[in-house]
């Protein structure tokens, strides 16, 4: 049988996973009477853990919030996946976070037995972080809570918004989710005004207080987030743009795009139009060339030269056989 701290410990443990356990079943997992679990129960309870307690066939004990966060336990994979979590947000991954974490990391590292300290330190030798191209835009902690705590609570909210130009504006917006790509912040959000989903980057937002009314939820604009998001932030920032007729069903042309390269819309059932762009005509071509399939450009006219002039490249390059 466990000494009591040993029990209290092993007891801890088990409340701390999202379930409620009935007072049997804890006394058996531990090895101990109906009543050393109760008096245990009270012995947490004096130490600062807000134990719950429901009554009924459903009913159980588990671990509640409380005023201040009590201790954690985690297993050996827990405490490992969260330091390099912890290290990672250090490093800037998420933008605005890296003191804090550096001071949680520095606390859980110093509790860390040796043996995990080992592997946390063997996975930070042997891995190398390849630096982004560019300083990531800083989110305030606040912001982002501010921002999801509206979509939880379905409250509009009213912000002033630095455009793509530096231009400043305030805008009113249904908030519907946060979503991160790459090192930036996007809200999705209804716009009020402009009666329109858009895409606002969080590091431009300064939020007003107090938000508000509540607002009822709204479809969103696509069932895949991440995907409207990437498609939407790489397509506001194309040099060229194009409409493309794919001789080919849109399913097929889907596998074989990116969102961030373009969208695809089903023409019938063997052919598709691609909305797609890039910055420079060569990679505009290059991605076309990748999907493998016929298509017909009809503009933009420097695109068409651009593809043409191609064409002619590479019938030069395969001449004919005599």
């Amino acid at each position: 049988m466990l000494d009591t701290s040993a029990r209290l410990l092993a007891l801890l443990s088990l409340l701390q996973t999202p379930r409620s356990w009935p007072g049997s079943e804890l006394a058996e997992r531990l090895g101990v009477s109906g009543r050393t679990v109760r008096n245990d129960i009270d012995r947490l309870r004096e130490l600062g853990y807000p134990v719950d307690a429901a009554r009924g066939a459903a009913g159980g004990y588990r671990l509640g919030a409380g005023a201040a966060m009590p201790p954690l336990l985690l297993d050996d994979e827990e405490a490992v996946a969260v330091t390099i979590a912890l290290r990672t947000a250090a490093q800037g991954a998420v933008p605005g976070t890296e003191e804090t974490s550096l001071r949680a990391l520095a606390k859980l590292e110093q509790v860390l037995p040796s043996r995990l300290r080992r592997r946390v330190r063997t996975l930070q030798t042997y891995t190398v972080a390849v630096p982004a191209d560019r300083p990531a835009p800083t989110v305030s902690a606040d912001v982002l809570t501010t921002l999801v705590s509206a979509c939880r609570d379905r409250e509009r909210l009213r912000f002033d918004y630095l455009d793509h130009t530096g231009s400043p504006t305030r805008r009113t917006v249904e908030p519907h989710r946060a979503v991160n790509w790459g090192r930036r912040w996007y809200l999705v959000a209804w716009d009020v005004e402009r009666e329109d989903w858009r895409t606002f980057r969080i590091d431009r937002m300064r939020p007003r207080t107090p938000t508000g009314p509540r607002f009822a939820p709204r479809e969103a604009p696509a069932a895949d987030l991440a995907a409207y998001v990437s498609g939407r932030v790489a397509s506001a920032a194309w040099r060229h743009h194009a409409r493309v007729s794919v001789h080919a069903p849109a399913a097929a042309v889907v596998e074989r795009i990116n969102p961030a390269v373009g969208t695809v819309e089903a023409v019938d059932a063997d052919s598709c139009t691609l909305i797609t762009g890039a910055d420079t005509l060569r990679a505009l071509a290059v991605h076309l060339g990748m999907l493998d399939f016929d298509f017909e450009v009809t503009g933009p006219p420097e695109l068409v030269a651009h593809l043409r002039g191609l064409a002619d490249r590479y019938a030069r390059s395969t001449p004919s056989e005599g």
